[in-house]
């Protein structure tokens, strides 16, 4: 492959997740890591020394000293996403990656869809979870009629976040920033609900916040009617106490179960069509609830740029999630059924806060944060 088309990646926000995105560039062939960039420059400066790339306290910078780069990595708070992509867009011509949730709102979308075709920009949508291995198994089973049709699915998501975690960034269990457990630890589950179950018609949404110090709820229990006619629920919280528990999705079927749990959907526990199928398709994730998905990411990523080959996850499928996720808030808000296709944008999720949002802009231009 010629230099050129090499996947050149620079990195905007160094928190923990930031670490598998390097791993991944940097055992991914044909992809390169150019440099990574924090506010808080130790941060950058840690990876910068592990990966041996330049580090930087502006994205603006990094950019301008790095034109080689053809990607940008955007792993910064939830709240900053759309203005770090039409920015990187606008601005910088660059292909994006983003990290979960893509975008905070529904209407977002629209503005950063409409630059990427005008500048023929790519734009990466991580939902890495999608690559588990219980996970394909269950969504070829359900392609191939080997489980028939769906009944009910369920989802379970059972974390521990403490105090202390909220109080590690300014951002953290905010609604303008962030959102609660369905925002940020729930959204991977929300969008396996459509990968696997289908796109949804209808929920009713129930929220608190009970276990800790924070706006944001930290319990969310709903149930779900499927364009199909199946039924869901969903419980997810990080209330759990002292540790993690799990990450589970069922989905009960014509011809048998398919259930993946472990700490992260990483452990297909019952698989009626195929017992012997549980051993093969699970994966040990312990100590890692982020799994082996991101270098799954990254080689679709050179793929795409390369091959022509399309990435995993569509815009129009990330939409598709974040519209749903915030049909969850607006039946909360509202207390009633939400239809998901007409639903629009929750009116907690993403809303402004001028205060906040300051505090990661430097010389008029946004700072990034860690995730």
């Amino acid at each position: 492959m010629p230099a050129n088309n090499l996947l050149k990646v620079g990195i905007i926000g160094c928190g923990r997740i930031a670490g598998h995105h390097c791993d991944s560039i940097v055992k991914t062939e044909n992809a390169e890591l150019i440099a990574v960039c924090d506010i808080e420059i130790e941060k950058a400066i840690s990876y910068s020394k592990k990966y041996e790339v330049k580090h930087y306290c502006s994205y603006h910078e990094m950019l301008k000293m790095h034109p080689e780069i053809n990607t940008v990595a955007i792993i910064t708070p939830s709240g900053m996403h759309l203005e770090h992509a039409v920015d990187v867009i606008r601005r910088y011509k660059k292909n994006i990656i983003i990290e979960k949730p893509t975008l905070m709102k529904p209407s977002q979308f629209e503005a950063v869809r409409k630059l990427a075709l005008e500048s023929n920009i790519k734009i990466y949508p991580v939902f890495q979870n999608r690559h588990n291995k219980a996970v394909q198994r269950t969504k070829l089973a359900l392609q191939s009629s080997e489980l028939g049709r769906i009944h009910c699915v369920s989802v379970r998501v059972r974390w521990c976040r403490t105090d202390k975690y909220y109080q590690l960034s300014p951002w953290r269990g905010t609604f303008s920033m962030d959102g609660g457990c369905l925002a940020n630890q729930g959204i991977h589950h929300i969008d396996l609900l459509q990968y696997l179950g289908g796109k949804v018609r209808c929920v009713s949404s129930l929220h608190k916040t009970i276990g800790s110090n924070i706006e944001v709820e930290d319990v969310a229990v709903a149930v779900l009617e499927f364009e199909e006619g199946h039924l869901g629920i969903l419980e997810v919280t990080t209330a759990a106490r002292p540790h993690d528990y799990e990450a589970s999705i069922s989905l009960v079927c014509e011809k048998g179960l398919a259930q993946i749990g472990g700490i992260a959907v990483n452990e297909l526990q019952v698989f009626t069509p195929e017992p012997s199928a549980c051993i093969e398709f699970s994966e040990d994730f312990s100590g890692n609830i982020y799994g082996n998905g991101h270098s799954k990411v990254y080689e679709e990523i050179v793929k795409s740029l390369n091959e022509s080959q399309p990435f995993s996850v569509s815009i129009e499928e990330a939409e598709s999630t974040i519209q749903l996720l915030n049909s969850f808030y607006i039946s909360d808000e509202t207390r009633s059924w939400v239809d998901v296709s007409n639903a629009g944008d929750s009116t907690r999720l993403g809303s402004e806060n001028e205060l906040l949002s300051s505090m990661y802009k430097i010389n008029d231009y946004e700072k990034s944060e860690v995730k």
